[in-house]
């Protein structure tokens, strides 16, 4: 770009026009080639369709401090389109040549013009530095760029006098009227020999007074030439995406993926294919788009393994940047030797100046990096975490990410359902889809002769909602080899600035409260004390005092229901709830005589015989009724009998009169800024990799996603009540099937061992599964060998330590245990006692080969939760099944998330 070869569309080396314009034409800018016919057929109608004037921008992307907003990069167009919306409203572009380079060929150098004797055949460089409210960047051009940019003014201008077919007569007027009053700044004629420093500085300021003269005509700065010479898209004043990098047109070449099947078998030119994109460096990620839609077609994340190199041994290539990461090794092709220098230092300059944090390996060799004073809260069981779940996603203005192992979507969010579907996770997700929020949701996709979560369903259901709502599954088993390895992930981002991480599924079976009912055969209904108050008569119609949310398969209204006074409100159609049956027990009695003050259950009252009623304080209006918080599929004991028929959401499979529910206990975390932003990079690693691996995902409609930047993080749109200031660090398993990066990242297992070693006085430990003190021949994580070390060196250190294991009693599979149970739930077992008390390499018989027979009990206790009830008069028990994966430390150190098989991501919070 700064020798002289032949000029390309790069652009650092504008495309040379097409007309033939004579010296005094571009000199006055008023002149008209001869050459017509050629140029007319030559034309793009598309450059053409620009208003004149001061810009007016009234794009509703844009935010009301005159920022562009996100979502923009959800409504790009091509380059040329006048829709185009690149720059800030009513935000003046300014430009300032700092200084004038020259290239001596001979040296194959970069020399400052200072130097005194000079060579008069070397063209002079000008290095260009403009700004654009908050962002500044630095363009070099040549004499010969500003020459150009100036022919293609003086083309466009002639054009926009000339009658087209694809413009009205009145528009043609209008235009011509306002580009006579408008005229192209005059450039004065110069030439690349500035042999003395005063022609040198001279020229410097007629170049730098005409740039910001046409930079001030709304006309001529939206012209596509005009943004290509000065180095803008639509991407460049996006706030959320950080500062402005290097951009321009490149040639690309294909391959290069992290990944079996998709690289090019040989190594010469000809098994590749190359592409013409326009290329975007941001301070955490790069990118490149096809200049004639628009679209983004691929996004590579900076990580510890990024590089650049130019060297043709690297490239392979002549004139070529090669660009190294975890996932990719992209090389890219350009029109000469000094342009690719060029290219290459800018890049990996504004990299190391703006993303230097994710260039470099973190503690338990994370991805992401420690951060400070993040607001953050954690969870216990599901009722609260749904609770601020759904507050997050009516919050939403740009983006909502979610990935589950298992999802449903007629789960509700808040309960007991007394405001209809208002919060039904599909209804909330429809009502921000329909509001411009786009929605984009991975599910794990299971084996389906050994699971039956039904994530097909789970798609479609999400699928037809809207087409803002965009579903991925993941892995193929088959075409992927991946068949003992799952994405066991719970995450729940909202507009990257808040995010939930932890062991919830946004599923049935998964909300829960402290008390962990067993039993759940009522309904509930609402009191409406306002129009009560207003109509004297409303105490002779019991009609108007409330109106059950839970009902039978049909009615007199279809089978749906109204809310009194919000008839447009439906009620959800809930199968087998309108069934009687008489209550042999009191339920209050049961209550007191349990001493279960829950925060709920504020009095008891009695019903003209009717049976027990409660009185509950919920949020949303005063409830009177038995309650029901588990409809249809969502009320299950999944090791009585597993789900069935997930199609027919709200109609029962099991008989919640002879069968007790099982308790679900879990945690969950949700944490803010900068932390928030490490979990969705997470996310939209794993996304980009599902869109480049499976054919289906290809299409447009499913678009590449871009993480925004940590220069932002901290402007927080909302935020979760009662959030504490914690240190918090992002952790994740993942590896080249799941996220299509070079290298296995095991940081949630590091963590767990370090924090292990690490820790004072005591670990208490919730798990699903525990699973380890392996022979490293069937498992391979080593926490039940931490765990023995570090009692063993408090044994020995005469120190008291305390290990605390919390597992389900029974694993969470189908089966029953006296007569064996299934295969799946006999192995589950095998390997937990295996890893806790039977075989040589257990952690109990570890501990005994080192202490007395039964000393081992003052250090490690496993445990598991069980709860009890009356059902129909008779009494009732049940496990409380243990789903958590959490570990504390001291109580100053919490790690939620797995360690194990799965694929999963977490945080490590510290006090």
């Amino acid at each position: 770009m700064l020798g002289k070869d032949p000029p390309t569309t790069s652009s650092l080396n504008l495309m040379t026009s097409d007309i033939a314009v004579e010296p005094n034409d571009i000199t006055d800018g008023l002149g008209i080639s001869r050459k017509m016919s050629e140029v007319v057929e030559s034309l793009d109608t598309r450059e053409l369709d620009m208003g004149d004037g001061e810009e007016t921008d009234n794009d509703p992307t844009t935010i009301g401090d005159s920022r562009i907003g996100f979502s923009a990069v959800y409504h790009t167009v091509g380059f040329k389109e006048s829709e185009a919306r690149v720059y800030l409203p009513t935000v003046p572009i300014t430009a300032k040549i700092l200084e004038v380079e020259r290239f001596n060929t001979a040296q194959d150098r970069f020399n400052i013009t200072a130097q005194r004797s000079v060579n008069k055949s070397q063209p002079a460089v000008f290095k260009i530095e403009l700004r654009h409210g908050e962002f500044s960047w630095v363009v070099k051009r040549k004499e010969k760029h500003f020459m150009d940019l100036h022919g293609e003014l003086v083309r466009y201008k002639m054009f926009m006098r000339v009658p087209l077919p694809s413009r009205s007569h009145t528009t043609r007027r209008r235009t011509m009227k306002k580009s006579e009053a408008r005229h192209i700044p005059e450039l004065p004629r110069g030439g690349d020999e500035l042999a003395q420093d005063e022609q040198v500085y001279s020229r410097r300021k007629q170049l730098e007074d005409y740039l910001n003269k046409l930079l001030r005509m709304a006309m001529y700065r939206k012209y596509y030439h005009t943004m290509e010479f000065i180095d803008v898209s639509q991407m460049s004043f996006i706030h959320d995406l950080g500062p402005k990098g290097l951009e321009g047109m490149i040639h690309k070449r294909s391959g290069g993926h992290r990944i079996p099947g998709l690289n090019c078998c040989g190594h010469s030119e000809a098994c590749y294919r190359w592409s013409k994109r326009w290329l975007v460096v941001k301070d955490s990620f790069l990118f490149y788009m096809k200049p004639d839609s628009g679209a983004i077609s691929f996004v590579l994340l900076l990580d510890k393994e990024f590089s650049v190199k130019m060297d043709s041994k690297d490239t392979e290539t002549k004139y070529g940047v090669r660009i190294d990461s975890l996932s990719r090794c992209l090389v890219l092709k350009l029109n000469s030797y000094r342009h690719a220098r060029w290219w290459g230092q800018a890049i990996e300059d504004f990299v190391r100046k703006h993303g230097r944090a994710f260039l470099r390996d973190h503690r338990f060799g994370s991805f992401a990096q420690e951060e400070q004073n993040i607001p953050a809260k954690w969870y216990v069981n599901g009722k609260t975490y749904m609770e601020d779940v759904a507050d997050a996603l009516e919050e939403a203005k740009e983006e909502i990410f979610i990935t589950d192992w298992w999802l449903s979507p007629e789960i509700f969010l808040k309960r007991p359902v007394v405001e209809g579907n208002k919060w039904r996770l599909d209804c909330i997700l429809k009502r921000k889809a329909q509001l411009g929020v786009h929605i984009f949701v991975m599910l794990y996709k299971e084996v389906e002769l050994a699971l039956g979560i039904n994530s097909e369903y789970s798609k479609r259901t999400l699928m037809h909602l809207h087409p803002n709502i965009k579903v991925m599954r993941h892995p193929d088993h088959v075409s992927s080899s991946v068949y003992l390895w799952a994405h066991h992930e719970k995450i729940i981002v909202i507009d990257q600035s808040v995010a939930f991480v932890g062991g919830i599924d946004l599923a049935y079976g998964r909300w829960d409260d402290r008390e962990h009912r067993l039993t759940d055969v009522g309904s509930v209904t609402r009191s409406v004390a306002l129009e009560m108050e207003q109509s004297q008569s409303s105490a002779h119609h019991p009609s108007s005092r409330g109106v059950s949310s839970t009902d039978g398969a049909a009615n007199s209204n279809g089978g749906k229901q109204s809310l009194p006074g919000n008839p447009g409100v439906e009620l959800p159609r809930l199968k087998g709830i309108g069934r009687t049956r008489r209550m042999h027990f009191s339920l209050v009695k049961h209550l007191h005589k349990h001493t279960l003050q829950h925060a709920d259950i504020i009095s008891s009252l009695d019903s003209a015989g009717s049976g027990s009623v409660r009185c509950l304080q919920t949020g949303v209006g005063e409830l009177r009724g038995n309650t029901r918080f588990w409809h249809g599929k969502d009320y299950c004991n999944f090791v009585y009998k597993d789900w069935i028929q997930l199609e027919k959401p709200f109609d029962d499979f099991i008989d919640r009169y002879t069968t007790p529910r099982m308790p679900w206990h879990d945690i969950s975390s949700v944490v803010h800024g900068k932390a928030a932003r490490d979990v969705a990079r997470h996310f939209i690693q794993r996304w980009n990799f599902c869109k480049i691996m499976k054919p289906k995902y290809h299409s447009l409609s499913y678009p590449y996603l871009l993480p925004k930047s940590h220069s932002s993080a901290s402007e927080l749109r909302y935020q979760v009540p009662d959030c504490v200031p914690t240190r918090v660090q992002v952790l994740r398993s993942a590896a080249d099937w799941s996220a299509g990066i070079k290298y296995h990242e095991e940081s949630i297992h590091n963590a767990y061992l370090q924090t292990i070693a690490r820790s004072k006085h005591f670990i208490y430990i919730e798990n699903q599964f525990f699973i380890s003190c392996s022979d490293n021949k069937m498992v391979y994580n080593k926490i039940g060998e931490a765990l023995i070390e570090r009692i063993l060196r408090a044994h020995k250190e005469g120190k008291k330590f305390r290990v605390y294991v919390v597992t389900p009693l029974l694993p969470g599979f189908e089966g029953d245990i006296t007569t064996g149970g299934g295969n799946a739930l006999q192995a589950v077992m095998h390997f937990n006692y295996r890893t806790m008390i039977r075989g040589e390499y257990s952690i109990i018989s570890q501990l005994k080969k080192e202490m007395d027979e039964l000393q081992w009990m003052n250090y490690i206790s496993f445990c598991g939760l069980r709860t009890h009830a009356e059902l129909e008069g008779r009494l009732v028990t049940e496990l409380i099944y243990v789903h958590s994966k959490m570990l504390i430390a001291d109580d100053n150190t919490v790690i939620i998330g797995r360690f194990g098989q799965h694929q999963r991501p977490q945080h490590v919070g510290e006090a």
